[in-house]
């Protein structure tokens, strides 16, 4: 017989995928990343002048983003504004404080919707037109 206590605990990897983006302005998209949404400040690695060569965020439920400055010509170009990130909170106190957070930052996010699959999400662009969707959704568990 098995007993709840003794039923293996599933694992989850450390992240090892990770949204990366460019901007125009890295410096002033990491404080408004920071003070809008509440990520945190985890490494800043300066470029030449006031470019940023990589940087990485974290999201203090797990995961983060990374990203730099705008350098047209490099063997990995996205441009600025073209990122789509989907950010998981832990519940909806938490959704609601990172919107009202986004809001007294100035940031137009939307209205919070219920979707179809139990999810309660909203939709908001940062200053360099990158797209974010925060939801309680934490995707499938593995099998």
């Amino acid at each position: 017989m098995t007993t709840n206590s003794e039923a293996p605990v599933p694992t989850t990897p450390v992240p090892t995928v990770w949204p990366a983006f460019r901007a125009r302005d890295a410096r002033a998209l990491i404080a408004f990343l920071v003070d809008a949404f509440g990520f945190e400040e985890t490494l800043v690695v300066p470029g030449e002048g006031d470019l940023v060569a990589h940087a990485q965020l974290s999201w203090p439920h797990g995961g983060g983003v990374m990203l730099g400055s705008e350098r047209p010509g490099t063997g990995w170009h996205v441009g600025a504004g073209g990122a789509g990130c989907y950010v998981v909170v832990p519940d909806d106190a938490a959704l609601d404080a990172v919107r009202a957070r986004a809001r007294a930052a100035g940031a137009d996010a939307g209205d919070v919707v219920k979707q179809g699959y139990g999810s309660r999400e909203f939709t908001v662009r940062d200053p360099e037109g990158n797209h974010w969707s925060f939801g309680t959704y934490r995707g499938e568990p593995r099998v």
